[in-house]
């Protein structure tokens, strides 16, 4: 369990203001390019299938969130520059369409209620980023990164600080939704050493999460995931970091 104490960020306006300058100052870099969609349904791993309707219904989704990405990325990046972070895997920001379908296939089957259009409107990952900072730089860097999204009119939507919790994943995820685009999308904060048990666990946690993965299966990739993430030390203050403070009103947006 997380200790109940928070700490959030305060930051003056001139930082906040340097940072939109800095933001200004950016250039967008290259989008990741979308697969072609199918013009059929779609298969996947452990039987995984969408149907030529819902097919499509992804591949429009991922045109409009490789546009929505482009503003998103604008402030991320300026956020890690006010914040001193890294930025880790940004060529990886958006989601591929295949593990969109995936995601999604996934969902319907484990919910047959469901439809396409409810799952796509819940994603919160399909375009996401990673900052990261050294262990005495990561909490102060963590306030000012997420206080620099919030002023920017990013309403925070999920803030999941996992660096408490007695086994498992450590770092914090977070989610925020674009205030123009209204796109959703995620931002982890990250210490190397974190970052690095998270890449080494992901092809553990992939198989784990496949619905033909066995339950004597998924125990097993769980216990090698938690041995992994058990050794990653603890930055201080990390465990108390709660989510921003929204200003009581946002900057002027970047003009991107």
């Amino acid at each position: 369990m997380t200790n109940s104490t928070t700490t959030t960020p305060t930051i003056g306006r001139g930082l906040l203001t340097a940072a939109l300058a800095t933001a200004l100052a950016l250039g967008a870099g290259p989008a990741a390019a979308a697969a072609p969609g199918d013009a059929g349904g779609w298969k996947g791993e452990g039987g995984l299938t969408l149907n030529a309707a819902d097919n499509a219904k992804v591949d429009t989704y991922v045109d409009r969130t490789k546009e929505a990405e482009r503003s998103v990325t604008w402030d991320v990046r300026a956020a890690a520059l006010a914040s001193g972070a890294e930025p880790a895997g940004l060529e990886h920001r958006l989601k591929s369409p295949d593990s969109l379908k995936r995601k999604v296939a996934t969902s319907l089957r484990e919910h047959p209620g469901q439809n396409v259009e409810g799952v796509l409107a819940q994603l919160g990952d399909a375009v996401r980023y990673t900052l990261q900072w050294q262990d005495g730089a990561y909490t102060d860097g963590v306030a000012t990164a997420s206080a620099v999204q919030s002023a920017w009119g990013n309403d925070n939507t999920k803030w999941s600080n996992t660096w408490g919790r007695s086994s498992g994943y450590k770092g914090l995820n977070t989610g925020w939704r674009a205030p123009r685009s209204g796109q959703l999308f995620e931002v982890r904060f990250h210490t190397p050493a974190s970052k690095h048990a998270q890449e080494v666990t992901h092809l553990l946690y992939e198989e784990q999460r496949l619905p033909s993965t066995t339950p004597a299966r998924k125990k097993e990739l769980q216990a090698r995931q938690d041995a992994m993430f058990a050794a990653v030390p603890v930055p201080p203050g990390a465990d108390r970091l709660g989510p921003p403070v929204s200003p009581a009103a946002p900057l002027p947006a970047s003009a991107h």
